[in-house]
């Protein structure tokens, strides 16, 4: 919408004025009740974005955070993707390559909190692409990082229940040689997960708080017993390796360079940290959104680096054959880890906590993913829309969209019987697709967005554009890299390729030609359900805003928004 026409509109729309005898409507006299203050600035930045309130606002800031450390966990993580770290490269990309892949993660995680500020909405990143791309070109950017961010987020909670899966079945091997693990097994494993996770992200949003409050003291607990434990507890003589070696010894496991085998192993730390967006997709369901959701994101990759980090450490320090780990009879890399460090007991306690702890992550996921699938088929992107975008009336919460998501996830898990290289593409999708959607709006945000960005009340300042470049260079350089196989040449067969170019960019790309074909005449961007709320002026109400609208007796404008 051009300016002149939103002046036009403004001008000739009603205007509802927020009086002092109708404050007591808003949280009562004078000295406005707290509670109510923020949850009608919520609703009004929520208005601001052209969407009305439908859920309950029962996640405040340690909840929010709890979700999203609990998407991040990592322990299973880490545990899940440590045969990609340690495989790719050895020691040197737990360690040093870490550190690295954390300052492009962290530079990603804040751009992204302060997108989170300026438009609070479960559809996140989707959204803020069709306000910021080009108007020509905003329908269709939006429907592509809808799509891949869905990908990468609906991937999250399955790829966590298969390393689950395989986590359990090593330990049942430790526990007992004649164990034997077989597809249909770890398939069944992964079902019963998997509908666990389902039953989760249905319950009421009280219950999901609470739940995951207590699920971040675990994995902080459980984190900090695996650390102290890997160090204390090492049987091997001398206890700790050289430094040198554990800093500099590259045992490149590709056939690529050192540098590109290092930038390979940056899988772990990037899989791990790639769910922090999932205080985004929960901002309408928090208090205090604008504040509480960028908070929530920074905190989360900020620990999650440094814990992260820890974790990599104290394995990089004490394991002495990572030849051996790679090619154990156990065939999940975090369990021969803790095999080769640790007495019996030791192993399967930690290896337990491991398990449980990832069930935590696996549901928190869950959650996230059918947040987002709700914002995505309230805007008509996915499937069956209009039964999918139902919120029930009982719990407040999408359970269309969860079940819609277990379904997916379902199809997902299938790939068990194709292969471990089919199924260990879940992992890459889940990087490539979320960093892909991570970074697009930030990319418009500093190259096209102009006069359209309009920062909120937790932003970068200055440092805004400098954040912008290093975490669209970071992404840029990471994802070619991700769709890498490790061998190449005459060695590179069906069974060695790396398959997240085909699972993850297949889909996208029939998303595209969709488009192309039919949706470019349905499918206009994000929608809204209600209409803007804007000053005379015609500037978007933020909740700085709201403030002063509540304590003064000032016009509040009712515009139809078309420019989003």
């Amino acid at each position: 919408m051009s300016e002149s026409s939103l002046h036009h509109d403004v001008k000739g729309a009603p205007t509802t004025t927020v009086t002092s005898s109708e404050k007591a409507a808003y949280g009562g006299g004078s000295d406005l009740n707290e509670q109510n203050s923020v949850e009608l600035m919520d609703e009004a930045a929520l208005a601001a974005c052209g969407y009305k309130q439908e859920f309950k606002r029962e996640f405040g800031l340690y909840s929010t955070f709890s979700v999203s450390f609990s998407v991040l966990g990592i322990l299973p993580s880490v545990a899940s993707t440590l045969s990609y770290g340690m495989g790719y490269s050895g020691t040197p990309g737990l360690t040093w390559g870490w550190v690295i892949a954390s300052i492009g993660i962290q530079a990603v995680a804040t751009s992204m909190a302060e997108l989170s500020s300026s438009m609070p909405t479960s559809g996140g990143l989707y959204y803020c692409v069709g306000v910021l791309a080009p108007p020509k070109w905003a329908p269709f950017l939006a429907y592509l990082c809808g799509w891949s961010n869905w990908l990468g987020l609906v991937s999250g909670s399955p790829s966590v229940n298969y390393g689950n899966a395989a986590m359990i079945s090593a330990l049942c091997t430790l526990a007992n040689p004649d164990y034997v693990s077989s597809n249909a097994k770890t398939f069944g494993i992964c079902i019963a997960l998997q509908f666990l996770c389902f039953v989760c992200s249905a319950m009421p949003t009280r219950y999901l708080a609470r739940l995951n409050s207590y699920g971040t003291v675990l994995q902080i607990v459980s984190l900090a017993a695996v650390f102290v434990g890997i160090l204390a507890g090492s049987k091997n003589t001398p206890k700790f390796q050289n430094t040198h070696k554990v800093w500099n010894d590259i045992q490149n496991g590709t056939e690529w360079p050192n540098g590109i085998a290092i930038l390979m192993s940056f899988l772990t730390s990037i899989w791990t940290m790639s769910g922090y967006d999932a205080p985004f997709h929960l901002s309408e369901e928090c208090s205090n959104s604008q504040i509480a959701t960028p908070r929530a994101i920074v905190m989360t990759s900020a620990m999650g680096g440094v814990f992260g980090w820890f974790l990599c450490l104290a394995i990089s320090y004490t394991v002495t054959d990572v030849d051996a780990i790679l090619n154990s009879e156990l065939g999940q890399t975090f369990i021969a880890t803790l095999d080769q460090i640790l007495n019996y007991k030791t192993t399967m306690a930690f290896g337990i906590l491991t398990v449980i702890c990832g069930v935590f992550c696996s549901q928190g996921c869950s959650i996230s993913a059918s947040r987002l699938a709700f914002a995505y088929a309230r805007d008509g992107l996915l499937p069956a829309s209009g039964v999918v975008a139902h919120v029930n009336t009982r719990t407040h919460t999408p359970i269309n969209a969860c079940i819609f998501n277990f379904i997916v996830q379902i199809a997902m898990l299938c790939l068990i019987f194709a292969g471990p290289v089919a199924i260990g593409a879940i992992f890459s999708i889940g990087a490539v697709g979320a960093y892909f959607a991570f970074t697009l709006p930030v990319m418009l945000r500093c190259f096209f967005a102009g006069d359209r960005w309009r920062p909120g009340p937790w932003n970068l300042g200055r440092w805004s554009l400098p954040c912008g470049y290093l975490s669209c260079s970071f992404v840029a350089l990471m994802l070619p890299i991700l769709c890498f196989p490790s061998v190449r040449g005459a060695d590179l067969t069906p069974d060695a390729m790396n398959w997240t170019i085909v699972v993850w960019g297949g889909p996208l790309f029939l998303a595209a030609c969709f488009f192309g074909i039919h949706a470019r005449k349905t499918y206009l961007g994000p929608k809204i359900n209600i209409e803007h709320l804007r000053f005379p002026d015609g500037t978007s109400m933020t909740q700085e805003a709201l403030r002063q609208a509540k304590r003064e007796d000032i016009n509040v404008v009712v515009a139809p928004a078309t420019d989003a």
